[in-house]
């Protein structure tokens, strides 16, 4: 009986990264979360995806650490032997909301750590451990999937540090893209534009009146589950000739118009 497929979602817990969980545990595959809170805090979404047929192991980490990326690697290694999917989803948005002429060190640092540093040194772990996976098993396939933003390529002044980790997300995504080709692991970037979460519920208001006004051709926030539509389409390899390539979900918000 073929084994069933792991994937590993940072940030899996909530918001975007539990939309992606959803929508691969009920393709069937057995689910690796990650996140910062305790276990107790995500019973409900563990509980969620179980519901769905899915084996699942919750890992509390903070990515932008070496040491808690190279333990949650060894519990998904001890729990389900195999990693076939990692979704890097996992980032946090400035504390504090600056003009670039104010933002200070300490905020780039942060973001930094986690949204690229963290992601970066995390998927160079996963592809020597996919390496090796494709050198013990035949049908082993394996896909790394980059969930950035549109402020990969959209300035925002009030949050520079957040633009620059993004862009260097995209950058990474094409640089481990051309290292994994010869491997036939591909890697994808997933850049989601204006989505309902978390993250955005202080600016809904703001949001509102501009999509009303046609700042994205459908006129609608974005959803997690948009976001984890796309990103099962790459897990399960209906896009086996794309790699390096962004795959945009954003309601047509970068469409020129004129």
């Amino acid at each position: 009986m073929k084994r069933k497929e792991v994937a590993l979602i940072t940030g899996g817990s909530r918001g975007i990264g539990f939309g992606i969980a959803l929508q691969l545990a009920g393709a069937g595959f057995d689910i690796a979360i990650n996140g910062v809170r305790p276990a107790t805090a995500v019973n409900n979404q563990v509980t969620e995806l179980e519901k769905l047929g899915a084996k699942v192991l919750y890992c509390q980490a903070d990515i932008s650490s070496a040491d808690d990326r190279a333990r949650m690697l060894g519990e998904i290694n001890g729990f389900f032997g195999r990693l076939d999917v990692l979704v890097n989803n996992a980032g946090i948005a400035p504390r504090e909301r600056k003009d670039i002429l104010d933002a200070t060190e300490e905020s780039f640092s942060e973001l930094i750590d986690t949204n690229l540093k963290g992601p970066y040194f995390l998927t160079q772990s996963v592809a020597r451990w996919m390496i090796a996976q494709k050198n013990q098993f035949n049908d082993f396939r394996g896909s790394i999937i980059n969930i950035s933003s549109i402020s990969a390529i959209v300035a925002s002044v009030n949050r520079g540090e957040y633009c620059v980790a993004k862009a260097g997300v995209s950058m990474a995504t094409q640089l481990f893209a051309v290292r994994l080709a010869e491997y036939n692991i591909p890697v994808y970037e997933v850049r989601p534009g204006i989505i309902h979460t978390d993250m955005t519920a202080g600016v809904t208001e703001k949001y509102d009146r501009l999509i009303e006004g046609g700042l994205t051709l459908q006129k609608r926030w974005g959803y997690p589950e948009d976001v984890g539509k796309a990103v099962l389409a790459l897990a399960t390899g209906l896009l086996p000739y794309s790699t390096g390539q962004v795959i945009n979900v954003e309601g047509g918000m970068l469409t020129h118009r004129l």
